[in-house]
């Protein structure tokens, strides 16, 4: 009989884990809400000069939701083990919310990015690149059965993934804002977004490794 699910840890490394998570959910709800969820509405105000391409950005912001909503789901562990057939289609869906957000990302990047300045056009490129390629090798590894491999590779997705909520978050931040133009802070937001995280988590993925 399976056991029920729970989200009360057990040992103080798992409650510093549901801390971290639960602020991770709360700072990408509040990006939902505030930055993501006004775009539905098709309203062109909202979109401004995006507004001739409108639909990128949807398919965009569509399949990064999806990723950013079923990411918390993938890496916990009771619904895993008591859903697994829930959990590979919500696996499938997270993929392919990835694989439609970055194609539309890079359609973006070669129009209104360009339009802005190459750098950033070129930013917005490398990150759905390592946004597809890390979602990539955790689909790869679990094909393969590789489950640990798949693990970590999921975790540098998400990681990936949750750079445009930190984005966001960096580009409204007043003391950036105020003394940077968006040509000046766009690209290199964009780079800190998700390099830095990444490189964070590599060390914490790497630290007790013994081989």
């Amino acid at each position: 009989m399976p056991k029920p699910l729970t989200l009360v840890p057990d040992t103080r490394q798992s409650w510093l884990k549901l801390a971290f998570w639960i602020l991770l959910i709360l700072f990408a709800i509040k990006y939902i809400i505030e930055d993501a969820i006004p775009y539905f509405g098709l309203d062109e105000e909202v979109f401004g000069r995006f507004w001739g391409m409108k639909w990128p950005l949807v398919g965009h912001i569509s399949g990064g939701l999806l990723a950013l909503v079923l990411g918390p789901f993938q890496f916990w562990a009771g619904f895993r083990n008591r859903y697994l057939h829930v959990h590979r289609w919500m696996g499938r869906l997270y993929v392919a919310g990835i694989f439609v957000g970055s194609m539309s990302s890079i359609t973006l990047a070669l129009t209104t990015g360009m339009a802005i300045h190459w750098n950033w056009a070129l930013s917005l490129i490398v990150l759905a690149f390592a946004w597809i390629s890390t979602t990539g090798m955790a689909f790869r590894f679990v094909l393969l059965k590789r489950i640990n491999l798949h693990k970590e590779w999921m975790i540098r997705s998400y990681v990936v993934t949750f750079a445009f909520v930190l984005f966001r978050f960096l580009n409204s931040y007043p003391p950036i804002v105020e003394n940077a133009n968006f040509l000046e802070r766009g690209a290199t937001l964009i780079w800190v977004s998700w390099v830095i995280p990444l490189l964070i988590t590599e060390m914490a993925l790497q630290w007790n490794k013994r081989q």
